[in-house]
């Protein structure tokens, strides 16, 4: 089974928030997931952003695979560097 973490539209029309999941890569994107991780609010300014941060890396460390907008929230908070110094302590 292939796990992503990936963005979960939710809110309005046109007033759009996101749920951060970890889901199966096979589920649709609104669909079933296995763990909610965090948010992310691109309306508010500045961009809100509120994700666990020990969840996150625990995913990371079990080979879930981070969509390419959320490899990006996770690198301006710092995440991806954490994972990878834990990873080089291997």
């Amino acid at each position: 089974m292939a796990v992503r973490i990936r963005l979960k539209r939710m809110g309005a029309k046109k007033r759009p928030f996101y749920r951060v999941v970890v889901a199966d890569s096979r589920s649709p994107r609104d669909g079933r997931f296995i763990d909610q991780i965090g948010t992310y609010n691109p309306i508010a300014q500045p961009a809100e952003v509120k994700i666990d941060h020990e969840k996150a890396l625990d995913w990371l460390m079990k080979g879930a695979q981070p969509s390419d907008t959320v490899r990006n929230l996770f690198s301006k908070e710092g995440i991806m560097e954490k994972f990878h110094n834990a990873k080089q302590k291997k």
